[in-house]
């Protein structure tokens, strides 16, 4: 795989505080990779250290194969903090001053302009939008350079439902067309649902990095009753069941990675065992996500 960026140790320290320790990560061309991480994590630290806005202690990165460059940068559209625009100034006059400064040829504006659903009111001043158009008009400037790459810190924060509906699908559409994007957020809905692959940080420090689809498949447990006195035994005899608990007069099968419902079924009925109900409960995101913020506490 074509790696647009990659990450190998990377620290930083404030005094004796560590915001972000040894991280090391690799994200590929067309993936939508979520940094998923509590607040104070280390998420807009190590955006700030990959965008050259704030100075890394220890450690390398790299773009596209290349140490960091102000040319590399270019490459990159980001947002990272709240979009601050004129407030008296339509959309397309912000647009010009940004790229003006940018550099950016100014015949981009419509389009980004259209790609964001805001060419309707490009003419109205700033500080009419509501606070989802804000957002969409910060996308539209970091499009502006038509970059290979987009960075996003926490892009739907603070926004009402249908505003963050409206954000989801725009990411979905730039990442359609090719682009990697990079995504910072505490919301785990939003990573399962936007990303391609995600990472979980805590204090600085990388527990977990790998694809959401992994997660999506992986069976993690399986709800069976069945009226049968020796039910309990029989499963704690299948060779793919990692763990049995009794709760409420059903049996609760989490089953070694690879392992399937069908499969238990069957060897339930080799048994002479008929089952009654049988539920699969697919491990979730936030599941995993809960998981290894606990695992870490108790490392």
């Amino acid at each position: 795989m074509d790696t647009v960026l990659k990450i190998e140790n990377l620290t930083k320290q404030y005094g004796r505080i560590t915001a972000v320790r040894n991280l090391s990560l690799e994200v590929h061309r067309g993936n939508v990779f979520g940094i998923l991480g509590p607040n104070g994590s280390g998420k807009t630290t190590t955006l700030g250290i990959l965008l050259d806005v704030i100075k890394k202690t220890s450690g390398s990165f790299s773009w596209f194969g290349q140490p960091p460059t102000k040319e590399m940068r270019k490459k990159i559209g980001a947002i990272l903090e709240t979009p601050i625009f004129y407030p008296y100034l339509s959309a397309v006059k912000n647009l010009e001053i940004v790229a003006e400064i940018k550099g950016a040829p100014v015949d981009r504006i419509e389009p980004v302009l259209k790609k964001v659903e805001l060419y309707e009111r490009r003419h109205d001043k700033f500080r009419t939008y509501s606070l989802g158009m804000k957002q969409r008009l910060s996308i539209a400037s970091a499009l502006l350079c038509d970059p290979e790459v987009m960075i996003l810190d926490e892009p739907t924060n603070g926004l009402d439902p249908q505003g963050i509906a409206e954000i989801r699908e725009l990411i979905k559409q730039i990442a359609r067309e090719g682009k990697t994007i990079i995504l910072a957020s505490h919301l785990l809905d939003e990573v399962q649902k936007v990303c391609t692959h995600f990472c979980v940080l805590k204090r600085g420090s990388l527990l977990y990095s790998g694809s959401v689809e992994e997660v999506n498949k992986g069976v993690e447990s399986v709800e069976v009753i069945a009226d049968a006195s020796d039910m309990e035994m029989v499963l704690q005899g299948y060779p793919m069941a990692a763990k049995v608990v009794e709760e409420d007069g059903k049996y609760i099968v989490t089953l070694e990675n690879g392992a399937r419902a069908a499969d238990l079924n069957a060897y339930l009925f080799s048994k002479g065992i008929t089952i009654s109900h049988l539920l699969t409960q697919r491990k979730s995101l936030e599941k995993q996500f809960l998981e290894l913020l606990a695992e870490s506490d108790n490392a």
